[in-house]
């Protein structure tokens, strides 16, 4: 499974990273990002980390953490 945050729907709740210390960190302005491969959501969440990242997905208020089966496109947003 692969993960990434959609920064323009993240409000810096701190429960992703409190729920999944190990995928989600923050940047300079307190948006959330995922620190496997700084967002770009290429890299698969490994195995060990799924538990942690599905309590981190559904308790996310904003919808802002988003999935996919396959890596997502690579483009310009974080």
């Amino acid at each position: 499974m692969y993960t990434k945050v959609l920064s323009e729907q993240c409000i810096a709740c701190g429960l992703c990273q409190l729920k999944a210390p190990d995928i989600f960190e923050y940047d300079e302005d307190g948006i959330a990002y995922v620190k496997l491969d700084n967002n770009l959501g290429t890299k698969d969440i490994p195995l060990p980390l799924l538990a942690q990242f599905k309590d981190a997905y559904t308790a996310c208020p904003t919808g802002a953490i988003v999935r996919s089966e396959v890596p997502f496109p690579k483009d310009n947003k974080k």
